[in-house]
């Protein structure tokens, strides 16, 4: 027997607990951004992906509070720029506790004593736990209703710890610690754990 549910009978809160829940695991994207008052504000956000290679884009999902950007989408519109930090397992109590609710201009990173370090091609600073970082400037953001927006942003450089990329090859060794991933709710996975592959492989070339 199938359930057949119409997400247009369902009030918001429900969507996002169905949804959220059913599409996983989800990578998490810790923005870090500038202030009014230049100083680096911190958030996680698990509606994010990458888009695409040329141009190399990066999607973030926004929420917004009573129809206004919060920090980090208002940081972006008037600034222009964003960092995705890639966080690891031991960096999830950090990046849940950047999550709260900070009053305004207040700065998450010196709230919680994290260090940062300063970014290559973009003005807003880099979590110096993170293994790596992508540095962005937006393109455009599209609004779907009041609490919702997707911003387009571009990567335009990548600040990885020594080891990460071989600069020869373009190669990743994670060296078997990978990402973490949100599930729902409150529950992360740790993606250490690689199913073998049980089919033979698939030729690779472009994919939409």
């Amino acid at each position: 027997m199938t359930l057949s549910v119409d997400l247009d009978a369902l009030d918001a809160r429900t969507r996002y607990k169905l949804l959220t829940a059913l599409v996983v695991p989800r990578p998490v994207a810790w923005v870090t951004t500038l202030n009014a008052d230049g100083a680096t504000n911190a958030a996680p956000y698990s509606f994010f992906n990458v888009f695409g290679q040329d141009p190399a884009l990066v999607v973030l999902g926004l929420e917004h509070r009573a129809g206004s950007p919060k920090d980090t989408g208002a940081n972006i519109l008037r600034t222009g720029e964003f960092v995705v930090n890639i966080a690891m397992p031991e960096d999830v109590d950090a990046m849940v506790a950047t999550a709260a609710a900070y009053p305004p201009h207040t700065s998450e990173t010196e709230a919680l004593g994290l260090a940062t370090e300063p970014s290559a091609q973009v003005a807003p600073r880099r979590l110096a736990s993170v293994p790596v970082a992508i540095e962005c400037v937006r393109l455009a953001g599209l609004t779907f209703s009041a609490e919702r927006e997707l911003l387009v942003g571009r990567a335009v450089g990548i600040a990885a710890r020594d080891g990460l990329i071989d600069p020869d090859t373009w190669r990743i060794d994670w060296g078997g610690s990978y990402p973490v991933a949100r599930l729902f709710a409150d529950r992360y996975a740790r993606l250490e754990d690689i199913a073998p592959r049980s089919i033979p492989p698939v030729p690779t070339g472009p994919q939409e």
